[in-house]
């Protein structure tokens, strides 16, 4: 069987379109309309429950991924832009004014920040020349975090692509689908949990059924998704880009 081209579908629909409008202008006939879901990968047909798992599955399979967008967690909003693989993921993220990058390869995390990020923690004026000293060594450079820190388990998990996903990409209560809608230019069908409460979910119509933007319950943050599949350099740093501060960062 002949696939046909994804323009010419299109075309067709737009035809479709045209052809509707002339009916129903001129010999005042109702009822003809366009299948939103004409040239698709069918998601949208499915019930809400079915796009959940297509799109759940879809994410798991694959193996790159680009996220960007607001987390809130703890009590503390964070901005990402994150590239995330199976073996690492490396991006920026800002939290209370402060930003810093981030990159894991393997077991092996790294954190990259300016000096004021590593005074005190906040960057505030009257630290101490041993506190300065420490701030300024580390400035522009990648810091290993040791394993045993606090802040490994914290900030590892924005570089882990499946722990990642698998958190952020349920929605809660009861499922329902949410009419067709647009991101990036992408058609998309869109899901809620509990009517939008829990949270709503775009996932594209066009190729596989990626999940696209994500509004998470109660207001704790919106992503996009991006770049599925497109593969990125993840490298360690070299000896003069690293510090190892030993077992234990410095408070930040």
């Amino acid at each position: 069987m002949t696939a046909i081209p994804q323009g010419r579908t299109h075309r067709r629909a737009a035809l479709v379109s045209a052809m509707c409008a002339l009916v129903v202008t001129g010999l005042g006939m109702t009822g003809c309309s366009e299948d939103p879901d004409a040239g698709t990968n069918g998601v949208g047909k499915l019930p809400a429950e079915r796009i959940q798992a297509k799109t759940t599955a879809a994410a798991g399979e694959v193996d790159a991924v680009r996220l960007s967008g607001t987390v809130v967690a703890g009590g503390k909003s964070y901005k990402l832009d994150m590239r995330l693989k199976s073996d690492g993921g490396t991006g920026s993220v800002t939290a209370e004014g402060a930003s810093f990058h981030l990159l894991r390869v393997g077991e092996q995390l790294y954190l990259k920040a300016d000096a004021a990020f590593w005074k005190n923690g906040d960057g505030k004026a009257g630290t101490s020349e041993s506190d300065t000293a420490a701030a300024d060594k580390l400035d522009g450079k990648y810091v290993k975090v040791p394993t045993g820190d606090p802040s490994y388990k914290k900030f590892s998990g924005f570089t882990d692509k499946d722990l990642l996903l698998g958190d952020l990409l349920t929605l809660h209560g009861a499922l329902a689908k949410d009419g067709h809608h647009e991101q990036a230019g992408v058609r998309t069908i869109r899901i809620t949990g509990d009517g939008g409460s829990g949270g709503t979910l775009d996932v594209s119509l066009e190729g596989r059924p990626y999940p696209l933007r994500l509004e998470r319950a109660g207001g704790a943050g919106t992503l996009s998704f991006s770049a599925w599949g497109e593969d990125f350099a993840l490298e360690q740093p070299t000896k003069g880009e690293t510090v190892d501060y030993g077992k234990e960062l410095p408070a930040s």
